[in-house]
């Protein structure tokens, strides 16, 4: 199962969390509960919104000249999130 990152703005927490690509968390109360957390002082019914996060790895294939980017730490350091190669 894929991993998200949900923000909390009642809170100002993140917290990360396992579930299939079809389900959504759309409440503290529910993410608590996913993740095996207390709500706290949080109420359960604050909102909580899916984060886009770049945990996504970068593979040879997947480029077009199918060779990994590089940069002055070595090959693919980084994924290609690196300040060498912009």
């Amino acid at each position: 199962m894929p991993a998200y990152d949900y923000y909390c703005k009642a809170n100002g927490r993140t917290v990360e969390v396992r579930h299939k690509m079809s389900e959504r968390i759309t409440s503290w109360g529910e993410l608590c509960e996913r993740a095996g957390l207390p709500l706290g002082d949080t109420p359960a019914s604050a909102p909580v919104e899916k984060l886009i996060t770049g945990g996504n790895v970068i593979s040879a294939s997947s480029l077009g000249s199918g060779a990994a980017p590089m940069c002055e730490a070595g090959p693919a350091c980084c994924g290609g999130g690196c300040a060498a190669l912009d």
